[in-house]
């Protein structure tokens, strides 16, 4: 049996016999958000519950996490289901991205 991966990281292939099966290998990978001097935790708080669907509770405690940390995990997923948030953050002027 042998492996190959595609480009994306979300499909591996492997060769069992003569034939290709290919195996979801979906890689999740973390919205990040970072912490700032200009915007209020009040602010990070209602767009974590408006965009990430996050609850008041997990929204404060991610800005808390945010703010004594420097950075925080807030969400997991898969890119196409992130990049739409992570967009939506920055246009709100709060500083995210996406990581492994």
């Amino acid at each position: 049996m042998s492996t190959n991966f595609d480009n994306q990281g979300g499909t591996q292939w492997q060769t069992e016999g003569h034939e290709d099966v290919a195996v979801i290998t979906e890689k999740f990978r973390n919205l990040i958000v970072w912490n700032d001097n200009v915007n209020t935790f009040e602010w990070v708080i209602e767009s974590l519950i408006e965009i990430c669907d996050h609850n008041p509770e997990q929204a404060e405690q991610c800005a808390l996490f945010i703010h004594h940390k420097g950075k925080y995990g807030v969400k997991k997923g898969d890119f196409d289901t992130l990049r739409p948030q992570c967009e939506a953050l920055i246009d709100r002027g709060i500083q995210a991205t996406i990581d492994y």
